[in-house]
């Protein structure tokens, strides 16, 4: 019988004459995330660079900064702590012609371009280092007396002129090892500051890493027991990343070869991804989902379907929309939507049942690996959702896999 660990497929996949390399994260047979890049399309989330302020609009408080000649980048001046600058105009404001150190905190989505902050973050598995936010940060996902015992046992000197987020890795991990990455962090973002000076405009000081290496770092590593590749290259780079940032990770690396088998194949994942963009998801229960993504918000629906009623309507419909809530959380993590969600449940108007049906998706939203927000239930019995923008959605991964 196979255990509840969780496990990281990392493949390549030929489609419409283009190649993509997946990231799939499983549990069991479930498809829990999955990412796509396309070859020669790689990302620029997390890029650091050496930008140049296009213009800046006072009514929206932000600025367009060039990252590369001709790609401006949105920038909230609202954020405006301790921007490193190489080069200054004469304003205490950013002003147009200032060249400051920025990265790449949400990729373009639709007709929006990139957004960048002044924040420089640098991430580890146990740990990342913010230049902004000089204090101690914990993961909340983390218990009370976790917390606690990782407070006390990381030496930390706000003096150093920058923070510290502990990360959910860092839970089962030992005080050496943590202060062993602290000490390789902060050499990075010393080295990082003492370089930006002396370079040009539109310099990339540091690349993000890969998408497939990006879903690697942003795992449960406590939770996750195989990376699998069958690519002898992607192999390569895994093991070279974890060789350097995770040694005592390199066991759970294995390369699958199957001459007649792909590991894409095995685990039907063009078939998953397809499912992934269709509108309709079916339940157990013979209730459905529909999830229509609007430019402003995402809308989901929930349908008792073939189910029947019965003759105790709301208990049939609270059990219909408990499934839902568990639906969803998995949906919108599987799909990465994010922004604004709105879900229209099946009505149920004993306030008990409504408690416990918001109860169950919090509770439902917690394993999701991006911050989301269940808001409340509206007038209208609408249930509000925030999930933290950072990357495209799958459809807009997927826009050329079709």
């Amino acid at each position: 019988m196979e255990t509840m660990g969780n496990k990281l497929l990392i493949t390549k996949i030929l489609k419409n004459g283009r190649c993509f390399i997946a990231a799939a994260l499983f549990q069991n047979r479930k498809l829990l995330e999955i990412s796509l890049e396309m070859v020669g399309e790689e990302s620029i989330l997390g890029n650091i660079y050496v930008g140049r302020v296009k213009n800046v609009v006072k009514n929206l408080n932000a600025a367009f900064i060039e990252i590369a000649r001709g790609k401006p980048c949105y920038y909230n001046m609202e954020e405006l702590k301790e921007p490193l600058y190489t080069k200054k105009i004469n304003s205490p404001r950013m002003v147009q012609g200032d060249e400051v150190v920025v990265q790449v905190v949400q990729e373009s989505s639709k007709s929006k371009p990139p957004k960048v902050s002044t924040n420089l973050n640098l991430t580890g598995k146990y740990l990342v280092i913010t230049s902004e936010n000089h204090t101690l940060g914990i993961s909340r996902k983390l218990g009370t007396e976790t917390r606690e015992r990782l407070r006390e046992a990381f030496a930390f000197d706000p003096g150093e002129g920058f923070g510290v987020i502990v990360r959910t890795n860092a839970a089962t991990a030992s005080t050496e090892e943590i202060q062993e990455e602290y000490q390789q962090l902060r050499q990075e973002y010393v080295s990082l500051k003492e370089r930006a000076p002396h370079r040009t405009a539109f310099t990339c000081l540091k690349a993000g890493v890969p998408e497939y290496l990006h879903a690697l770092q942003g795992v449960n590593q406590e939770q996750l027991e195989d990376i699998v590749t069958d690519d002898a290259g992607l192999f390569q780079q895994v093991e070279g990343y974890l060789a350097k940032f995770q040694p005592e990770d390199l066991g759970k690396l294995s390369f699958y070869e199957d001459p007649l088998l792909s590991l894409g194949s095995l685990y039907s994942l063009e078939r998953r991804i397809q499912e992934a963009l269709q509108e309709k998801v079916w339940m157990k229960s013979g209730g459905y989902l529909v999830i229509q993504p609007t430019e402003a918000l995402t809308v989901i629906d929930v349908n008792s379907g073939k189910s029947i009623a019965k003759k105790q309507a709301e208990e049939h419909y609270l059990k219909i929309n408990l499934e839902a809530a568990e639906e969803i959380a998995h949906q919108i993590r599987l799909r990465n939507i994010s922004g604004i969600i709105i879900v229209d449940f099946i009505d149920m108007k004993s306030v008990p049942f409504q408690e416990m049906l918001m109860q169950s998706l919090r509770s439902a939203v917690r394993s999701d690996s991006v911050p989301v927000q269940v808001m409340g239930m509206t007038k209208l019995n609408l249930v509000e959702i925030t999930r933290k923008k950072i990357k495209k959605t799958l459809a807009e991964q997927a826009k050329h896999f079709h």
